[in-house]
């Protein structure tokens, strides 16, 4: 893998890189530390990382021997970076990983200015932090020099534990590991994007607020207090690793989506076990999760899966063939006001052809109701009151991290654009 640093003047006392990170979602999840400071997971997840076209974050650092303190924009705003241990313990540890790699650079000694910008909602459920800091700190090893390893995980993870997941494309493993130092809780893949391309997503956005009960809020409080999350740990878990690995690596739609939606299920139970309950899902999310087995039934196999991070938001798996018939029976079972504007359907294009069917006489028609076997799947189907849902991302599997070129730099001179 080639390098490439972006030098802003002929003295090289600045210099800069810009790159993307993608967002993952946990089909195994991630719920509970066993060592709070270096974020050290009490059992394995496996994610699949989504396209970064449709949700990722994007991160500019520039290195200057001229700044006298460290500094970082998120979203425009900035934030008091050298008191937050989780930066600090990250750009330590690139560091320290580029001294160890041989980088004698002076640059090493410098000062950082970093910006940082999410294409979606933060806090919100939808894994910002994740994206967050594995661009954070593929950035960083991207200006030092250093090339993507599993130690490099380690470092992601100390910022927010499902960081380490999102340096890699595909489906991912996060290793438990065994050590008190936390050196083999690590990240690798188990699968490229390319495995399974034609494995999509629909993201249900029901609410994109900041989230009452933080990730690591309820993770505390479960550890301490839900009496489910150990038999979880200990008996379930492993099995549902290894025969998620084996779905995958079959490319077992079937297998893969009762894997996912029990395991979605399990999680949300223990947060309720916690004490007092996290509540994530709302009235939406569970008329979402009727919806799904529903339309399962009625179709007469399994099509759709869903999946509910700690917060309200669906995150639907469903095949690429699928995709158009699946969104039309959304969209009749949540209709909406915004359904023609370019705000509400975001993300990929879903093809005009798959949602024309044939009337009678032959002509077509772009209601995707027409047919005997869409009329029983609507037929099933009971409609929710308008607007519950405020918009659908449509997205797929996706690649890990990539270095951008210089005109996507979120800094100039050191400063934000918007400054």
């Amino acid at each position: 893998m080639v390098l490439k640093r972006s030098f802003l003047n002929k003295e090289k006392t600045m210099l800069s890189v810009t790159c993307k990170a993608p967002v993952n979602i946990a089909i195994i999840k991630y719920w509970g530390k066993r060592h709070e400071e270096l974020i050290l997971p009490i059992n394995d997840s496996i994610s699949m990382t989504l396209g970064t076209n449709e949700l990722c974050a994007k991160t500019t650092i520039t290195a200057s021997e001229k700044f006298q303190h460290n500094r970082m924009w998120l979203n425009d705003e900035e934030l008091l970076f050298e008191e937050d241990s989780r930066l600090m313990r990250c750009l330590k540890g690139v560091q320290r990983l580029a001294h160890i790699n041989g980088s004698q650079e002076a640059s090493l000694c410098w000062k950082v200015h970093i910006a940082s910008r999410n294409n979606f909602p933060t806090a919100a459920g939808l894994a910002s932090s994740a994206a967050g800091y594995a661009c954070l700190v593929y950035s960083l090893a991207r200006l030092y020099g250093i090339p993507l390893t599993e130690e490099l995980t380690t470092i992601a993870r100390q910022g927010s534990g499902s960081a380490c997941r999102s340096l890699f494309g595909g489906f991912v493993q996060w290793h438990r590991g065994v050590l008190d130092d936390g050196s083999d809780s690590v990240a690798e893949p188990v699968a490229s994007a390319q495995h399974w391309p034609n494995m999509h997503v629909l993201i249900l956005v029901v609410n994109d607020e900041r989230k009452k009960t933080s990730s690591t809020t309820g993770m505390q409080r479960s550890v301490t207090t839900s009496q489910l999350i150990q038999h979880r740990v200990d008996k379930l878990v492993p099995e549902r690793i290894a025969n998620l690995k084996k779905a995958i690596k079959a490319r077992d739609f079937q297998s893969f989506a009762e894997i996912t939606m029990k395991d979605s299920n399990q999680f949300h139970a223990i947060a309720l076990d916690t004490y007092p309950p996290c509540v994530y899902m709302n009235d939406v999310s569970h008329a979402i999760v009727n919806f799904v087995h529903t339309y399962n039934k009625t179709t007469g196999t399994v099509h759709a899966a869903y999946t509910f991070d700690a917060g309200p938001n669906a995150c639907i798996y469903v095949l690429k063939e699928n995709v158009a018939k699946l969104l039309a029976a959304i969209q009749k079972v949540f209709p909406t006001d915004s359904i023609d504007t370019v705000e509400y359907l975001r993300g990929l294009a879903v093809s005009p052809e798959s949602n024309i069917e044939k009337n009678s006489d032959g002509a077509t028609d772009n209601s995707i109701h027409t047919t005997a076997e869409h009329r029983k799947v609507n037929g099933m189907l009971n409609v929710q009151p308008k607007n519950l849902l405020k918009y659908i991302i449509h997205t797929k599997v996706g690649d890990g991290p990539c270095q951008l070129s210089d005109d996507n730099s979120l800094l100039k001179n050191g400063l934000p654009l918007s400054h």
